[in-house]
């Protein structure tokens, strides 16, 4: 096949490019250029067929070398480097990593969808227990991503002035050594999360009927993508140099994470429907154990990475030089001790307070002992830890505006998500599948809404004011659902969150990544995405724990007050009793959990516009300096400029060749001195 006079239009690169005699085998390279500028080095070279080199002497020169077409564009020196894949290669490449986010927010809807399915089988008297099935999987996801992605942490690039953004940045000061040297370990990091899943399944078998160990099992199955996650992010960063290729990839990987809370709904409620729940957690262990063998063959082998990479500096003489690496790394055991330990004592504090109540003697017990953990944590990591887990003596108090900001707008999501499931099943009697239907446009919303945040940070909009959208998102969301009526129509409140809820969803988290890598260290800003990661998933199970709180109090004061019956042992009724005085007390006491999310997600609103002022303030003081500076500058210029004439006027009344030659430099002092005070004016 011959195509003639195909015009590609090359972006930055200038005119059209009258591109001949075309084989049907260059057709993906064309492809390439056409998508990828950066690919015209390649088809410009003399080792590319894609054109005779008759058809190549007639480019013109402006075109080929990129000079005097149109301004080249400022990139990195590794942006035109290659991956050593393939165009498909690629896209399986992006699509297996792509699924560790998407099967862990599948996993957290094994147990909302279907909760009343598991609240029969399990007969569950009581909210607390249903949310202690998601709970315990985020409190395990957000407690070990960050001590799993620590040998994961990278730093931006130093020869790269214009890496700003953090996650997946080419350099390491401390790099996955074991992942780089033996790639299919990075495959076996998918192995691990359906391992762990798989105990699921397995181990739930030998206790059929006990909560708490049911439970410990989805705490385990939290493990699989906190070892996963960090890994997935910090794979794709190394792989794709900054550019286009990268911020599509992360784009993906974000919007993989409603898409794969949607259909993980879907068919956890049609598996728990038509054949039986336990066959959610079988079909997921062996997604990933498929996923184990995909992830062996499409991830790279070090010969076929390590050179391309962008991790690795630019050639110089002909030799690649090597990224600069900590010889003998170090891994804060103490630090991750302390830690993990601290997180996991609140965590199981606040849950457990709404099944035994506050007064329970172990509850303040342990959150004491929590508190006091993390303040040992804090201890290790100022004083002793030489590589420690978060970089605390480096931080900014910018970062606590941040953190703040992101806990209170994804606990107060958790609330959303898990109550909006509560108030859609049980008070108005939806089928579990016909629940994740009606929850399924995140999906749609949530791609959507993950490219636009692609788009806002290309086109300059303040990643502050990105912060504060998406905080009014988490707010929004919560608060129609707490004043929507229990007989209101779907496509009204209940719609209208839906929609909503992802924007919150993507525009926060690479957002929040991007300020919290400003105020770390420039060699730690590779771990803002764990560090961001780690509050998401915690703040999720912490809210679940706030709410319980409050629900259960309301639910009491509730009952009391309609006359229900109760026992010490148990508040209320069965949750698959239902009558309109239960479904009255049911639907006060939800509308008191949901405030709850309403509260934090206005405190976040608040915190993050407080945030933006302060960056906007900071960013005007900025601009007025600078103009400060350029001013007292051009003044500076004037006075020189005066100073010469002066001079070349003194000389004036020299011989008569002298004479002429300084009335000439004086004329072109005053003729400069005249365009400066033009430009300054301008």
């Amino acid at each position: 096949m011959q195509l003639r006079n195909l015009p590609l239009q090359l972006g930055d690169y200038g005119p059209a490019l009258m591109l001949r005699w075309y084989k049907s085998d260059n057709v993906s390279l064309v492809l390439k250029v056409i998508l990828w500028p950066s690919e015209l080095d390649t088809a410009l070279s003399p080792e590319s067929d894609i054109m005779s080199t008759t058809d190549r002497d007639k480019i013109p020169a402006s075109v080929a070398q990129n000079k005097t077409a149109s301004p080249p564009v400022k990139v990195p020196p590794q942006q035109g480097k290659h991956t050593g894949m393939n165009s498909i290669h690629e896209v399986v490449f992006v699509a297996v990593l792509c699924l560790a986010q998407f099967l862990s927010l599948a996993a957290m809807n094994q147990t909302v969808a279907p909760m009343l399915i598991l609240a029969k089988y399990f007969d569950i008297h009581d909210y607390g227990n249903l949310s202690w099935f998601s709970a315990a999987y985020s409190m395990t996801v957000g407690t070990f991503i960050l001590p799993a992605g620590k040998p994961t942490l990278q730093a931006p690039c130093q020869t790269c002035p214009t890496s700003r953004f953090t996650t997946g940045t080419p350099t390491d000061r401390q790099p996955h050594r074991k992942t780089r040297r033996h790639p299919r370990a990075q495959a076996r990091l998918h192995g691990r999360l359906g391992l762990v899943q798989s105990l699921v399944p397995r181990l739930r078998l030998l206790w059929p009927s006990h909560l708490i160990w049911f439970s410990t099992c989805r705490a385990f199955q939290g493990i699989g993508p906190a070892l996963v996650i960090p890994n997935a992010i910090a794979i794709i960063g190394r792989t794709f140099p900054i550019g286009l290729k990268r911020n599509i990839a992360f784009a993906c990987f974000g919007a993989a994470g409603p898409t794969g809370a949607a259909v993980g709904a879907i068919l956890a409620s049609l598996v728990a429907e038509k054949l039986s729940w336990h066959w959610c957690f079988w079909f997921l262990a062996m997604t990933c154990a498929v996923l184990v063998g995909v992830s062996w063959f499409v991830i790279p082998q070090p010969s076929e990475s390590a050179s391309r990479s962008p991790d690795a500096s630019p050639e110089r003489d002909g030799s690649k030089i090597e990224p600069e690496t900590d010889p003998n790394p170090t891994f804060d055991h103490l630090g991750a001790l302390t830690g993990v330990t601290g997180l996991i004592l609140i965590n199981f504090a606040l849950n457990q307070a709404p099944l035994v109540g506050w007064s329970t003697p172990y509850v303040p017990v342990l959150l004491v002992l929590g508190i006091l953990s993390l303040a040992a944590f804090v201890w290790v990591e100022l004083c002793f830890a030489s590589q420690p887990i978060v970089p605390l003596r480096g931080l900014q108090r910018h970062a606590a505006f941040v953190l703040v900001i992101v806990f209170t707008g994804w606990s107060s999501h958790g609330i959303w998500v898990y109550y909006l499931y509560i108030f859609l099943e049980h008070l108005r009697g939806h089928s579990a599948l016909l629940t994740s239907f009606e929850t399924s446009p995140v999906a749609v919303t949530g791609i959507f809404f993950a490219f636009l945040t692609v788009y806002l940070l290309r086109r300059g909009v303040s990643v502050s004011l990105i912060m504060l959208i998406s905080c009014f998102f988490f707010f929004l969301g919560s608060l129609l659902v707490v004043l929507t009526p229990l007989h209101q129509t779907y496509r009204a409140n209940t719609f209208v969150a839906v929609l909503l809820m992802p924007g919150a969803m993507n525009l926060s988290f690479p957002a929040a990544t991007i300020l919290l890598s400003e105020t770390l260290p420039r060699d730690k800003q590779g771990m803002a995405a764990s560090l961001v990661a780690t509050v998401v998933n915690y703040s999720i199970s912490c809210g679940l724990g706030l709410a319980g709180s409050v629900h259960k109090a309301a639910l009491i004061k509730a009952g009391d007050k309609a006359g229900v019956e109760r026992t010490r042992s148990s508040p209320m009724p069965k949750l698959s009793e239902s009558n309109e005085v239960l479904v009255g007390v049911r639907l006060e006491g939800l509308r008191m959990a949901v405030w709850v999310g309403v509260g934090l997600g206005a405190l976040g609103v608040v915190v993050a516009g407080g945030f933006w002022v302060v960056m906007w303030v900071q960013a005007r003081k900025a601009r007025k300096g600078r103009k400060k500076r350029e001013v007292e500058e051009g003044d500076g210029v004037m006075e020189l400029e005066r100073n010469k004439l002066r001079k070349f006027s003194a000389g004036t009344t020299t011989t008569t060749t002298g004479t002429t030659r300084s009335e000439d430099e004086v004329v072109e002092g005053e003729k400069g001195l005249h365009h400066h005070e033009e430009m300054k004016s301008v």
